[in-house]
C-alpha cells in the first residue's frame, strides 16, 4: 500500500485531491467551537488547500504526508519562505503557519503532538485498506488528547458498488465501530451520491473521550 501510493504522486495521479477548500470543511469548521491558536493534525494530508484555510483562520495545522511530492508541491503553490529541519525520522518543513512532517503517521508518536487540540481528516482513513483502519483509528486516539475536536469525512458506496481503493468504501457503521470506544461521534451531513464515482460523503464530528468516559 505504502509503494501504490508513492507511485501515484511520482506519476500524478491524484484524482482525489480538490483544487479548492473542501466545502464540507467551509461549512462545518466554524460550528465545531475549535478557538484560534489551536493546533489542528492532519494525518495524510497530502498537499491540501484545507490546511491553508485553516492556517489562515489562525490555526498551527501539523500535516503529516508519506509522499515527497506531495509536501513539495505544497510548498511550491505558496508564496512565503520555507524553513526545514529533521527530527525523529522526519523531514520537516514549515511555511507560514503550516507545519509539514514527511513520513510515516505511524511513526509519528505522542511526544510530538504535544501541542496539538484539535484534528481533521478528509482522506486519511479512506486512504487505507481495511486491515490498516482499526490501527490508524487506534494511534489517532493516542494523539489526541482528551476534549479536543475533530472533523471527519467518510465515503461509502451503494451496497453492491464497493470497489477497490483508494479512496475506500468506509460506511457508517465502520466508522462508528472505529472510534466509538475513544470518541464520541456525531453524525452532521449526510452527501448526495457523486456523480461517475458513486461515493457518498458522510461528515462526523468527534471529540476525544476522558479516561472516566
Amino acid at each position: 500500500m505504502v509503494n501504490e501510493w508513492l507511485t501515484r504522486w511520482r506519476e500524478g495521479r491524484i484524482g482525489f485531491h480538490r483544487d479548492a477548500p473542501h466545502p464540507v470543511l467551509c461549512h462545518h469548521w466554524p460550528l465545531l467551537g475549535v478557538s484560534p491558536g489551536v493546533k489542528v493534525l492532519v494525518p495524510l494530508c497530502g498537499k491540501s488547500h484545507d490546511m491553508r484555510w485553516l492556517g489562515h483562520r489562525d490555526h498551527p495545522v501539523l500535516g503529516i504526508e508519506l509522499a515527497p511530492q506531495a509536501v513539495e508541491q505544497f510548498l511550491a503553490e505558496g508564496c512565503e519562505p520555507v524553513s526545514r529541519y529533521h527530527q525523529a525520522g522526519f523531514e520537516i518543513s514549515r511555511q507560514a503557519n503550516v507545519e509539514l512532517w514527511c513520513g510515516d503517521f505511524f511513526h509519528f508518536h505522542i511526544e510530538q503532538a504535544a501541542e496539538i487540540g484539535a484534528f481533521y481528516d478528509r482522506a486519511a482513513l479512506i486512504a487505507l485498506p481495511p486491515a490498516t483502519r482499526q490501527r490508524y483509528a487506534f494511534h489517532l486516539a493516542q494523539l489526541i488528547p482528551p476534549g479536543a475536536i475533530g472533523l471527519l469525512i467518510g465515503l461509502e458506496r451503494a451496497a453492491g458498488e464497493e470497489q477497490a481503493g483508494p479512496p475506500f468504501h468506509v460506511p457508517e457503521e465502520e466508522v462508528r465501530e472505529l472510534f466509538e470506544p475513544n470518541f464520541r461521534i456525531t453524525l452532521l451531513e449526510r452527501g448526495a451520491p457523486e456523480p461517475g464515482s458513486g461515493f457518498r460523503e458522510h461528515v462526523w464530528a468527534m471529540v476525544r473521550r476522558g479516561p472516566v468516559e
